[in-house]
């Protein structure tokens, strides 16, 4: 008999996977919810027509296509079937697609519910997407995106919230970070800089790579996009500068004293940056001339997180998007988003061991099972103690105690309950704590005030 599988690129989670990945979900819920961000869910299959097209040539080889139902050869001629052309008859044998991101999904929901909903529109949406792309570490075939969008609104007041909702979400799981911005309107000023207008998406994806691959690969590859020697010349200053914000600001201010475009980004970040002055951030902001992101995408300012403690990709990225709608007919709208990598918070969050313990908590009292009679006089101070709010447990066997004991320590349960004849007689049980050994005879609202630490 062939042993059970899942396909590659996905993966079943324990309980105790589960309750590290709901404290991911719940907290940066909480606050998404604190900055008044409404929840939406969009379903896993989109229709094809949906889908494609919206991704490029590459994203769209990625998409999982879904047969259509009932008998889906009924149209297709025998001529097609032999032709070979799987690309021809997916388009026939297929309508729906499982989505592949959550943006897009957005963009249809925006256009289809444009006259109910109230501009500017705050939403997140935490679900998983589908790429059928080759699995390696850490890229799944199925996964979690965690994204909140503001649409309808030009106010770089978005932006500064959004910086504010990282750090809370950073703070909340203890994690430090270094948070990174740069503006599309920027980059596109250094190509004009440079004399290197129509390459600019050579040049940001190359200047994106500079931890990695170090700068004389960086330049390695310019030169291979075409770029002149003159034009790689003039970048290397800029990718070299340092210092801190303001001083970054106003270097770039004078080297694109002649692009508009680039002043009009400097303006924008100068206004988030001054602004977040304002408010007490814990995490570092910082300018970053070599951020670039999924470029022809962005429009104005570009976000990434990356952890301080952990050697891990980007956590969270995000940006302006001009727009976002025009995909489906309706231009003009703009908006400014953020998504979390819940997979590789779960892995910094592992690395450093800083899952709380109530997060991790299942079970907190299991009754000791003595028999029918025992059971009866457990289950009404069960209840009374589950609608206090404790979590319990009966072991459902009157098995050897030993066993119930085992159950209770490789569940990590806290508190044992034995009621045997003598407690049954005194109206009480006995209470033991599993990790000091403890045991007290106490009442039932005496059990549920020591458990609570009241």
């Amino acid at each position: 008999m062939n042993k059970p599988s899942i396909p590659k690129g996905t993966r079943d989670f324990s309980p105790s996977e589960m309750a590290k990945r709901n404290y991911i979900f719940d907290t940066i819920k909480s606050v998404f919810s604190l900055y008044g961000f409404k929840q939406i869910e969009t379903p896993a299959m989109e229709t094809l027509q949906t889908l494609m097209g919206k991704y490029g040539a590459e994203g769209d080889k990625l998409l999982f296509k879904v047969l259509n139902s009932g008998d889906y050869l009924n149209k297709i001629s025998s001529e097609d079937l032999l032709s070979g052309n799987s690309l021809h008859l997916a388009a026939r044998l297929c309508e729906k697609g499982l989505r592949y991101d959550l943006t897009v999904p957005f963009a249809r929901y925006v256009v289809m519910h444009r006259d109910n909903l109230q501009m500017p529109f705050k939403r997140y949406q935490i679900q998983p997407v589908w790429r059928a792309d080759r699995p390696q570490k850490g890229r799944y075939r199925e996964f979690y995106q965690c994204d909140a969008d503001i649409v309808g609104s030009d106010s770089l007041l978005n932006e500064v919230e959004l910086v504010q909702i990282i750090d809370t979400v950073f703070q909340k799981f203890g994690i430090r970070v270094q948070i990174k911005i740069n503006n599309r309107k920027i980059l596109a000023g250094i190509a004009e800089y440079i004399n290197e207008r129509d390459k600019i998406v050579d040049i940001t994806v190359a200047i994106d790579k500079l931890d990695k691959i170090g700068i004389d690969n960086v330049n390695a590859e310019l030169a291979e996009a075409g770029l002149s020697a003159d034009a790689i010349d003039k970048l290397q200053p800029i990718i070299a500068m340092q210092g801190g914000n303001e001083e970054k600001l106003s270097g770039m201010k004078d080297i694109l004293a002649d692009s508009p475009i680039g002043q009009k980004g400097i303006e924008e970040l100068r206004y988030i940056f001054s602004v977040l002055e304002s408010v007490p951030l814990k995490n570092d902001v910082e300018f970053d001339l070599t951020l670039a992101r999924g470029l022809n995408y962005y429009t104005g300012a570009i976000f990434e997180v990356k952890a301080m403690d952990v050697q891990i990709g980007s956590i969270t990225g995000g940006g302006r998007y001009d727009n976002l709608t025009g995909i489906f007919g309706m231009p003009g709208l703009s908006g400014v988003g953020i998504s979390f990598g819940a997979d590789r918070i779960f892995d910094v969050l592992n690395t450093l061991n800083l899952y709380p313990d109530d997060a991790m908590n299942g079970t907190q009292v299991l009754f000791i099972n003595f028999g029918e009679k025992e059971t009866a006089y457990c289950l009404p101070i069960m209840a009374k103690v589950r609608a206090s709010g404790i979590s319990a447990e009966i072991y459902p066997d009157a098995v050897k105690m030993k066993k119930q004991m085992s159950y209770a320590n490789n569940n990590n349960i806290g508190y044992v309950v034995l009621a045997g004849e003598n407690e049954i007689n005194e109206g009480k049980i006995t209470l033991k704590n599993m990790a000091t050994g403890e045991q007290h005879l106490v009442t039932a609202d005496e059990m549920i005030h020591k458990i609570k630490g009241e």
